[in-house]
């Protein structure tokens, strides 16, 4: 298990300060503000998958083999995910937006979830048993 340091807080933070710049820079340099709901796509993406983890939880001592709830949530967080990177492509090709604030909100829009992937796995609690 990977542990975090001050060094690894840090440059998360600026991975996610260059996303979040990515994707507002998409949006103001274009005067059109369609890209911001690509923000909310990445930052709700991790939620289905965080709470079916929680409602799919097994006790100890009973071996649970039915996983359809994490499956569920796992689609949810894939959904969302591809749905962050085709809505930027289907604003560009019906010319709400042009092919520059695409590519930075794509672009702007994986760092900002791959920054909360990589929080949850340097900061997921250990599970002890």
């Amino acid at each position: 298990m990977p542990t975090a340091g001050l060094k690894t807080i840090i440059a998360l933070s600026f991975v996610l300060a260059i996303g979040f710049l990515l994707v507002i820079l998409s949006c103001a340099l274009y005067k059109v503000y369609y890209p911001l709901l690509v923000v909310a796509t990445y930052v709700l993406a991790p939620v289905p998958n965080w709470i079916a983890t929680r409602c799919a939880n097994p006790d100890d001592f009973v071996e649970s083999t039915g996983n359809g709830v994490l499956d569920l949530g796992r689609f949810c967080t894939g959904f969302m995910v591809v749905m962050g990177i085709a809505l930027p492509a289907v604003l560009a090709h019906s010319a709400l937006i042009g092919i520059p604030a695409m590519v930075m909100s794509i672009i702007g829009g994986l760092l900002i979830y791959g920054t909360i992937i990589s929080f949850g796995m340097f900061f997921q609690e250990e599970q002890e048993f």
